[in-house]
């Protein structure tokens, strides 16, 4: 019989694996954006968004740019895709993160 520690612990390990995944391919966008999208690495602080010195309104500008879709306009097929990517792994994560929270005060 499953137990709810091991439903929990499950649910824990795919959001921690999900949520590793959205960090490699949001760090890798961030990469490709700074020779396809040169203005928008900038706007969202591209060198300084994974330091502690990071400045989080500039990293809420690229939060709005991908749920707007405004990528859809850009010319590269390469950086359109890696921000559909990292758009349905932020989403993905997030719910994954929502369902173990609201598991965790479940069981």
């Amino acid at each position: 019989m499953i137990t709810a520690d091991t439903i929990l612990f499950t649910l824990m390990l795919i959001t921690l694996v999900n949520m590793a995944r959205y960090l490699t391919a949001l760090r890798s966008l961030i990469y490709i954006m700074r020779e396809a999208h040169p203005l928008l690495y900038q706007q969202v602080d591209g060198g300084g968004f994974f330091t502690a010195h990071g400045n989080v309104t500039k990293q809420v500008r690229l939060y709005h740019y991908l749920k707007s879709k405004e990528y859809h306009h850009h010319h590269d097929e390469i950086f359109t895709g890696k921000c559909e990517r990292v758009r349905e792994l932020f989403i993905l994560s997030s719910s994954l993160l929502g369902v173990t929270l609201f598991a965790a005060m479940i069981l």
